[in-house]
């Protein structure tokens, strides 16, 4: 797939989409089901680790453009027709239906009411808890758990062997498509309750303990290491390899703070794993 195809047919809209354009953007959504392209991958010259790929952005957003609001409903009554009562009814673009799959691809979708939208990518040995969500753009690597009522946002990038726990929030980032989505190395583990937004990287073994909330405006103390991670305006920020992260907080130094106790979210990192961690997160592989 040549990526000006996209951009061109991104940046000129057409005054109407022909059969052409329509097969473009499928076989450009079949790459990322394949995992063939991704809205972002690791390059060992970035700052990060990692760099943007905004054509494959443009090319999501152009599903958007492109499709018409199609009937998606399930279990419809004998005569199928919207508003009879019976089924769940979905409408939404017929460029972005859900995800196939068959048990030839190694997905383990426990029932229960999951959702993968297409133009993502699901690795073999993938477990999904229900209900979780992954949306377009997203790239899960093998053999990580995606916990029940956990979300992986557009774009967003999971490694492999990774546990998203229950009811995390892994934010993706899709527009602006210069901007870096959310990345989740591998071996990550995610507590439950957590958050990760606005670009952040948390790089390889990480582990986020319940409730801890990671963005552009909330700095992260490694008292480890005697120092203080933030995002700039240019870069994200960046949890280090191997860091327990844990929710804390930072005194209001404001004189009406201070007389108030009052207090802003932080996060702190506490320590790096060790054998008691490896013993821990060793007990997650009984669920797989």
């Amino acid at each position: 797939m040549q990526p000006s195809q996209i951009e061109r047919l991104f940046d000129d809209a057409p005054a109407r989409y022909e059969e052409e354009h329509h097969w473009l953007f499928r076989d450009f959504k079949g790459s990322l089901n394949r995992g063939e392209i991704r809205a972002a991958e690791p390059d060992a010259a970035s700052s990060t680790g990692w760099r943007v790929n905004a054509w494959v952005k443009k090319g999501i957003l152009l599903g958007f453009r492109m499709g018409a609001i199609a009937d998606m409903s399930v279990g419809r009554g004998a005569g199928g027709q919207a508003g009879d009562g019976a089924g769940l009814p979905f409408f939404d673009k017929s460029t972005y239906p859900l995800r196939p799959f068959t048990s030839a691809d190694g997905v383990r979708i426990v029932p229960g009411g999951s959702s993968i939208r297409d133009g993502s990518y699901i690795g073999r040995g993938v477990i999904c808890m229900p209900p979780m969500f992954v949306n377009v753009g997203a790239y899960v690597g093998e053999g990580t758990m995606i916990d029940s009522h956990a979300l992986v946002g557009s774009c967003a990038q999971i490694g492999r062997h990774c546990h998203i726990s229950a009811g995390s929030q892994i934010g993706g980032v899709l527009e602006p498509v210069g901007a870096m989505p959310v990345i989740i190395e591998d071996e990550v583990l995610v507590g439950g309750n957590s958050g990760v937004y606005e670009g952040t990287v948390v790089k390889r073994r990480a582990v986020l303990g319940t409730g801890t909330i990671l963005n552009r405006s909330i700095p992260v103390y490694d008292l480890v290491r005697d120092k203080i991670y933030s995002a700039s305006e240019s870069e994200p920020l960046v949890i280090p390899e191997e860091a327990i992260v844990v929710p804390g907080s930072r005194a209001v130094s404001h004189p009406s703070g201070a007389k108030w106790g009052l207090s802003l979210q932080a996060a702190v990192i506490v320590k790096y794993r060790d054998s008691k961690t490896e013993a821990r997160v060793q007990l997650e592989d009984l669920l797989r």
